[in-house]
């Protein structure tokens, strides 16, 4: 879909989910090289990653590591070759939770800033690195509407996405020197399995909200990520897109 894109490497971890199969299909008919972040590997999912990559005849490099682990986070990068250059990271990855403040335990609320927000930032430390050594790059974090808008429910998964959107505009000042360009991309409720596991009176709720009256589907979303990783988005930085349907 972008030429620019084509023979770049790019790093997409949470490549299991809905989100992260559709990243990895658009940027692969770019002909980005992928390197594929997941905890597990299963078979189908290996099998789907290699037929998807090889189709598209790109590179392809798994990275196995748990987002909640930091030591098995910092091996992961130890163990790639430092010749490997990273031209696009997107940090796709993360764990949804709902409850209400008083009803949710701290420590539920630790686990998942830990895969949310703190994971991000040490995936991120490790490929800036890379990054400022060549003297360029795009660094994409999907965060979600509920990481800007204050809905009851929200002290886990929405503080931890406004987290990352706060990254973003923090990173996007302390990085554009360096020509990296850092932005955010904050969907509304998805065509996912995050979707069929919510409360349905939750969903239907957030549905309504939208202006379009509908879930978004992961390649809406895939596509302004992509956007943002390509050359055609040169002056936009240290900003956060929604892809929500707007208003209702």
């Amino acid at each position: 879909m972008y030429e620019d894109l084509f023979g770049k490497t790019v790093l997409i971890t949470g490549g299991t989910g809905g989100l992260g199969r559709q990243l990895i299909r658009d940027f692969s008919q770019s002909g980005a090289n992928l390197v594929v972040q997941s905890r597990v590997l299963t078979d189908d999912f290996n099998q789907w990653l290699e037929d998807t990559t090889s189709e598209a005849g790109v590179k392809l490099t798994k990275l196995l590591f748990d987002l909640s682990d930091e030591e098995s986070i910092k091996n992961a990068f130890k163990t790639m070759s430092a010749s490997t250059e990273i031209d696009v990271l997107v940090n796709n990855a993360g764990v949804a939770h709902g409850g209400l403040t008083q009803m949710t335990p701290v420590s539920e609320v630790r686990k998942v800033f830990e895969i949310n927000y703190f994971s991000q930032i040490l995936i991120t430390q490790s490929v800036v690195r890379r990054m400022i050594r060549k003297g360029s790059g795009k660094i994409v974090n999907i965060a979600s509407i509920s990481g800007l808008d204050s809905k009851t429910g929200n002290v886990a998964y929405g503080a931890s996405k406004a987290a990352m959107i706060a990254f973003t505009r923090t990173l996007s000042s302390e990085l554009s020197g360096s020509g990296i360009r850092v932005n955010c991309v904050a969907p509304g409720l998805m065509e996912t399995a995050m979707a069929t596991l919510m409360e349905e009176k939750a969903k239907q709720t957030m549905i309504e909200e939208s202006g379009l009256g509908r879930l978004a589907k992961t390649e809406e979303v895939s596509r302004v990520v992509v956007f943002l990783s390509s050359d055609q988005s040169s002056l936009i930085n240290g900003q956060t897109l929604r892809v929500d349907g707007g208003p209702s």
